[in-house]
């Protein structure tokens, strides 16, 4: 399974708000920081308003902040206020089933029971977890965000 763009940028926006918690960041700030597009952005942000995740501030010292405390954020809930569906094969979908084995296909349990684990391994991992490097998980890489830092040629 691979998360959208969407997703990908919802997140970075959460982390990038969780590791600036003393002040107010804006849209442009982080569009930069991570090379990605405003306006896209923009729609992202407005989803994670709604859904309860940032506070945004409009005006000439407005910006954005996190609403509530990264312990409290599970990757797993971002994901599924962001992800439009998971269904992970036709049979998911009763109008555009066409399968000859929906009626007994084991597959669909399986694929469906492998969409839940998928889920609950990613409640189990906090936005906290995420920007403190994972203490008390087994540590694989560490997040280092340097504001204005671009990739040189030769590190792409």
């Amino acid at each position: 399974m691979r998360l959208t763009t969407y997703t990908d940028y919802a997140l970075r926006t959460l982390m990038y708000l969780a590791t600036h918690r003393d002040r107010l960041v804006t849209i442009s700030e982080i569009a930069d920081i991570h090379g990605i597009s405003k306006n896209h952005l923009m729609k992202v942000v407005y989803q994670l308003g709604l859904s309860g995740l940032v506070d945004t501030l409009r005006g000439r010292n407005g910006g954005l902040r996190l609403k509530r405390e990264p312990s409290d954020i599970t990757v797993g809930e971002v994901v599924r206020s962001t992800e439009t569906d998971f269904d992970m094969a036709e049979c998911f979908d009763p109008s555009g089933d066409r399968c000859l084995y929906s009626p007994a296909c084991v597959l669909k349990d399986v694929l469906s029971s492998a969409t839940l684990a998928y889920l609950g391994v990613l409640d189990k991992v906090t936005l906290g977890d995420l920007v403190a490097g994972g203490r008390g998980r087994k540590k694989t890489a560490s997040i280092r965000v340097y504001p204005g830092a671009k990739k040189s040629k030769a590190a792409a």
